[in-house]
């Protein structure tokens, strides 16, 4: 039977090789900069969720808290990947004054990349506050 951490463990594998490839079209991209970040948050959202399954037998949740916990996780780690991607696809500017390099996309475009970056945000936290819930005593 598989357990969460090896599952984690697979995942952390997938989205740091998305990472890889992302980081091999990053010229392409609208807006370069933001075609970076998003290869440093595949790579770095892989390790953590390499770092993450190693540690997952001493998470102690409930059943369904383990699940939560799970799928907000992978959700924020995928999703914060794929919502930097998208903005260096279109070259918006949305919550990345940094990054943004003096690029803009259309209004539906940056609302849709700012959701994308607030929805990520809220899983994260939501997902770490669980898991540091969980790894107590």
């Amino acid at each position: 039977m598989e357990t969460t951490g090896r599952r984690l463990l697979w995942h952390g594998m997938l989205l740091f090789l998305l990472g890889l490839l992302t980081g091999l079209a990053e010229q392409h991209f609208s807006n370069i900069r933001m075609g970076l970040a998003a290869h440093l948050e595949g790579l770095m959202n892989g390790i953590f969720l390499l770092a993450l399954g190693g540690c997952w037998e001493h998470v102690r949740l409930s059943t369904g808290l383990e699940r939560a916990a799970f799928i907000s996780v992978l959700a924020g780690t995928y999703g914060n990947w794929a919502t930097t991607t998208l903005a260096a696809v279109l070259g918006t500017a949305a919550m990345s004054p940094i990054t943004a390099a003096n690029h803009a996309a259309p209004a539906w475009q940056e609302l849709l990349v700012t959701s994308g970056f607030v929805s990520v945000g809220v899983l994260m936290l939501a997902s770490t506050g669980l898991v540091l819930w969980g790894l107590r005593r």
